[in-house]
């Protein structure tokens, strides 16, 4: 009697498709700390993947031209003294790149033009304060130099990078280990996920909880929660009978969420991707073989299933590629790098389309490398939304611009003071982040 009308989407048939074996990257050690972190970040550039390294914590960072087998003497970046646990590449420099670690430390580096040619040990900046592992770090999505780290010691620092000072730091809003933080749109609140069982979203300047909602996910394994564009917030979790679960909740009423989904009895993490361009999100589970996806819309049941990419090999790992670094003549909607035990394997996800002409309604204008604000007027109160780039002709990288750090002496301060009229180089030395030249001097 009813037929059941299956709801329109330009996205229902979206067929994901592993690359051939010539363009993945062989004979990579991926890392086997037992973190719950992607292990790989992409650009349009580069491609880092966290790795096995004796004696300390190391990273590689590949040309996307480079795939093939990787030399074993290829060059890593190398600075951190325990394992490396999580990375994240700046989104207005494709060459900078912040890494947290066991060793406590959080870590910038800047990755020469053409990739690493010697290995990398020092960084432009380490900034130092958690007393416990670095388990996340994720980099402001508006403001330049603005990066966020939290560790096991449930602190959450957010510093300036330009000067290497903590800007903000919640030390009393999490009384147990965070497993997430995201940023929203423009980068005026973060959401978290707790071993509580909260979600919180907090208003980082203010050091403000906004709302919360206990037991979000009533299982005891990690949760995920992620900002979406329109302000609500996405989570994976799992229930109390250990299957896993997806849901959508509306901030302004953390009561009831908008919709709940029960997954499967998997037990590995699910690591959301989130498209706001289209409004998509992945699910890439921690050793599953899949990444499955949803349309989010603002109809019931608000989170549309549409398909399962499958392959044989369980993923360690994955990378997801900003929407600047697609091929929009193949109508690339997203490209994964997945981890495998010894390789990194790229999956592209198509729309299938016959026409060769620009794709507007699969393209809209993405976040593009510049910065809205400065780090200073992000801390002062002001918010900025991504700058958009129109991605017609496909993304054409610009010229990227050294880190520069300044960093603010103590003693300075009280020396220029009196030095304020006489020396012209005391004028000279005011700091402007991340502009030009190399750092003056490393901290060790």
């Amino acid at each position: 009697m009813f037929r059941r009308v299956v709801r329109q989407s330009k996205f229902r048939h979206v067929f994901g498709q592993a690359v051939k074996n010539d363009q993945c990257y062989d004979d990579i050690r991926v890392s086997r700390v037992t973190w719950d972190s992607a292990f790989c970040a992409v650009n349009p550039k580069f491609v880092a993947i966290i790795v096995e390294a004796s004696g300390g914590g190391a990273f590689l960072v590949l040309p996307l031209s480079k795939a093939g087998r990787i030399d074993k003497s290829y060059p890593t970046v190398c600075g951190h003294t325990g394992p490396v646990l999580d990375i994240d590449w700046c989104p207005h420099n494709d060459h900078v790149i912040a890494s947290g670690s066991e060793d406590c430390a959080v870590m910038v580096w800047q990755v020469p033009e053409n990739g690493l040619v010697t290995s990398l040990s020092e960084p432009v900046v380490v900034l130092e304060g958690h007393s416990k592992r670095v388990g996340i770090v994720t980099w402001h999505p508006t403001s330049r130099n603005v990066l966020l780290s939290a560790g096991c010691d449930n602190v959450i620092f957010i510093w300036n990078v330009g000067t290497g000072e903590a800007l903000v730091t919640l030390e009393d809003q999490h009384p147990d280990l965070i497993y997430s933080v995201c940023w929203n749109r423009n980068g005026s609140l973060i959401c978290t996920s707790c071993k509580d069982k909260k979600i919180r979203i907090i208003d980082p300047r203010k050091e403000e909880l906004l709302a919360e909602r206990e037991k979000a996910h009533e299982g005891a394994r990690p949760m995920r929660a992620i900002f979406l564009s329109d302000g609500n917030v996405f989570t994976t979790g799992f229930s109390r009978m250990s299957e896993r679960q997806l849901a959508l909740w509306n901030p302004e009423n953390m009561e009831e969420p908008i919709t709940v989904h029960e997954m499967d009895t998997s037990n590995g993490v699910l690591l959301p991707f989130y498209d706001p361009d289209t409004n998509v999100v992945y699910l890439c589970g921690k050793g599953d073989s899949s990444i499955r996806y949803f349309e989010i819309t603002d109809e019931a049941p608000f989170v549309h299933y549409l398909n399962t990419f499958t392959t044989k090999e369980p993923q360690r790992g994955m990378g997801y590629m900003p929407k600047r670094g697609l091929d929009v003549n193949k109508c690339e909607i997203a490209r994964f790098y997945k981890l495998h035990e010894r390789k990194c394997e790229p999956i592209i996800m198509t729309v299938p389309r016959k026409s060769d002409l620009f794709q507007d309604d699969l393209y809209p204008d993405t976040a593009g490398p510049d910065c809205a604000l400065e780090a200073e007027d992000w801390y002062e109160g002001k918010n900025g939304d991504p700058i958009l780039i129109s991605l017609k002709h496909g993304y054409v990288p610009g010229k990227n611009r050294d880190l520069k750090v300044v960093k603010k002496n103590i003693l300075d301060n009280k020396l220029s003071k009196n030095c304020e009229n006489t020396d012209p180089a005391a004028k000279m030395a005011t700091p402007t982040p991340s502009i030009v030249s190399k750092p003056e001097n490393h901290a060790p």
